[in-house]
């Protein structure tokens, strides 16, 4: 069993008996992990919503801490801990099995082999469909696009899934996550990038939820801690 912890927006901790994964922190209380516990932490994108570098203070606290960057992050952090990634790249990093996925936005979405968990965090990797753009130019490219990075995932089994919900796209904000519920198998999932709670509300009300909205964790605020 693993502990997670929902920072705020996209932002998560998830905690092991030995080590703790933490994606797309910006803003929230970070919980007090054991000193001498592991912490990896991943940021899929450099937009301020999703990377702060305040998480490099964290090293002064966590002595085996290291960094997983996606490639448009410039910044730099604590010497020799620090590995940047692109899209489409595999990796080991001390027993933790790291894909990349690539995103519909800016940079990465992170698929993690850690312990006997698949954790998976889409970053700004979703159906990002906007009324007022053009269907010919954007729409139906951004659906294809997506479509074509979840195929990717079509034979893992999944754990733990993060993945955007995003209220601001109106009719279309739960497309994203509806999509790849259909399409990968994934035991829970965790709404992020709401803006608004009542993005979960919304979406177990659609009878498209239906197949999977058992699966979909009920998040209402900030530090909630969730046993999986």
């Amino acid at each position: 069993m693993i502990k997670v912890t929902y920072l705020a927006h996209s932002g998560f901790s998830v905690e092991y008996r030995e080590f703790v994964l933490v994606f797309d922190y910006y803003r929230g209380i970070l919980p007090e992990f054991e000193p001498d516990k592991k912490l990896y932490v991943f940021a899929s994108h450099v937009h301020e919503d999703h990377f702060k570098r305040k998480i490099f203070d964290w090293a002064s606290r966590y002595t085996d801490i290291h960094y997983i960057l996606s490639d448009d992050i410039q910044e730099t952090g604590p010497g020799g801990r620090v590995l940047s990634v692109g899209a489409d790249e595999e990796l080991v990093l001390e027993g933790l099995k790291i894909r990349t996925l690539k995103s519909t936005d800016e940079g990465v979405a992170f698929l993690v082999n850690a312990g006997d968990k698949v954790i998976y965090h889409a970053g700004d990797l979703n159906w990002w469909h906007w009324e007022e753009e053009d269907d010919r130019t954007w729409n139906e490219p951004m659906r294809q696009a997506y479509q074509q990075e979840i195929k990717k995932l079509s034979a893992v089994k999944i754990d733990v899934a993060f993945v955007p919900l995003d209220m601001r796209q109106g009719k279309q904000f739960f497309w994203g996550l509806d999509y790849f519920m259909r399409h990968t198998d994934t035991a829970c999932v965790f709404p992020m990038h709401m803006c608004d709670y009542k993005a979960y509300d919304r979406l177990i009300r659609l009878p498209e939820s239906e197949p999977y909205r058992d699966k979909v964790m009920h998040i209402t605020r900030t530090s909630q801690e969730f046993l999986v």
